[in-house]
């Protein structure tokens, strides 16, 4: 995360259950997961966000099936209360704060053999049929929690602006996974690694402007996390770690290219990594990608258009391979993802020690 000059960082386990919601209407408090099963290739991502105060929650459930098919579900579901992650369907439960999580979903899927029909969720949804989808999954951590909650270097809260606010707390682990998935009668164990995080706070999404997130884990020993984030107002901001043999090791200098395809879709993605200690060589090549978008009215009446690429990659790096994300945010202008008009391979920042 980004913390500002002159704050501090502080992990409490509490972090791990649902906060108490700020009198702002923009608030959100969000879980997400992401699997992958090294053997078949059977991936998945998931997302629970409580924005109590605008009265729903958007839950999100998105299964990479063999043959290139997306399972994708979104809902927005009205909850009452920010006292649990369950929605539609999907429930997160905390067995053990900072190590260990339950996730289980017992709802439908759109069944897409062309992910890419999600450029038009209407016709998307009209066009593919629904089918029954069960996740039944136990996550435990691999590495240390990394984040927690922005606060003042005295402790006391951080006042920001809930207007220009992405959050107030984040957090992210590396996890092992285990158990199983059932889509439309077809069932797949689910036994490998993958990442999480957790967020509160005021958000409002188009204040991201830009990023690009990397989180992929190729086992209990190795596992990185990469995020380059553009601003309106100066250059790209980076943040993010190796964990290696039980250390997270933040990232000092990264580079990243990107070779892109029709509509903007990442091919592949070739990243630099620096820490204090050595360079890592991260290659990844796209397996399967869906597009997701995100609108916002403005207060002049405007909207906002802004575009999520959630791609599943094969990544590999010191001689080892695994599946992972990647998941670029952009706003688009004249029908353009705006980190795909700079370059980025030449835009970096310090990460303060």
């Amino acid at each position: 995360m980004i913390v500002p000059e002159g704050m501090k960082v502080v992990l409490d386990p509490k972090d791990e259950y649902t906060h108490e919601p700020e009198a702002v209407r923009n608030y959100n408090e969000s879980m997400y997961f992401n699997a992958m099963d090294q053997e078949t290739g059977v991936g998945l991502w998931i997302r629970i966000g409580n924005r109590v105060n605008e009265g729903h929650a958007e839950m999100t459930c998105c299964i990479y099936l063999p043959g290139n098919r997306v399972g994708f579900m979104f809902r927005r579901v009205e909850i009452t209360h920010n006292r649990e992650m369950a929605a539609g369907g999907m429930r997160f439960d905390v067995v053990e704060p900072l190590k260990r999580h339950d996730v289980r979903y017992d709802g439908d899927l759109l069944l897409m053999a062309r992910p890419e029909d999600m450029l038009d969720p209407r016709q998307a949804f009209a066009d593919n049929p629904k089918v029954p989808c069960r996740i039944e999954l136990h996550f435990e951590g691999a590495s240390p929690v990394h984040g927690g909650e922005i606060v003042n270097a005295d402790g006391s809260r951080w006042k920001l602006d809930p207007e220009k606010s992405t959050l107030r707390g984040h957090t992210e682990q590396h996890m092992a996974v285990s158990g199983r998935v059932t889509v439309n009668g077809e069932e797949y164990a689910l036994n490998g690694h993958g990442y999480r995080d957790k967020s509160w706070g005021p958000r409002h999404w188009d204040n991201f402007y830009w990023y690009k997130w990397q989180p992929l884990t190729f086992g209990p020993d190795f596992g990185i996390m990469m995020t380059l984030r553009g601003r309106a107002d100066g250059e790209p901001v980076m943040y993010g770690h190796v964990f290696r043999d039980g250390v997270l090791e933040h990232l000092t200098d990264v580079r990243i290219e990107t070779r892109y395809g029709d509509g903007y879709y990442p091919q592949t993605i070739t990243t630099r990594l620096i820490t204090a200690s050595r360079e890592y060589l991260l290659e990844g090549e796209m397996e399967t990608v869906i597009p997701l978008r995100h609108r916002r009215q403005q207060a002049d009446g405007s909207t906002s258009h802004a575009r999520i690429t959630e791609a599943l990659m094969r990544y590999s790096c010191e001689g080892r391979s695994c599946y992972g994300m990647s998941e670029n945010f952009d706003m688009i202008e004249d029908g353009v993802p705006l980190s795909t008009r700079l370059d980025v391979a030449q835009l970096t920042d310090r990460i303060p020690a």
